[in-house]
């Protein structure tokens, strides 16, 4: 169960950013009173989602296929090897 801090509004007005960063830092929320009356409550702030990189987004999406390493074509079909001075 989380503990909730009580504080006066006199105190709470004095200490106003304060008391804030402490709600925001802990996540522990502040109830405040008027004599003793609850009158308001603050609370932390969600938890935000981490935005995601894109960066291996699509890392489960591909797979291979087939030889990766040799050439695509027959090295014959490659015209930047033939020596086109001796035709």
């Amino acid at each position: 169960m989380i503990m909730i801090e009580t504080i006066a509004i006199s105190k709470f007005k004095t200490t106003c950013l304060a008391q804030l960063e402490s709600v925001y830092k802990t996540g522990r929320p502040l109830l405040i009173t008027r004599r003793g009356e609850p009158i308001a409550q603050i609370l932390p702030p969600p938890v935000a989602k981490k935005k995601q990189s894109w960066l291996g987004s699509f890392r489960k999406s591909g797979s291979i296929k087939g030889d990766i390493v040799s050439p695509a074509t027959d090295i014959e079909q490659w015209e930047v090897l033939h020596d086109e001075t001796s035709s």
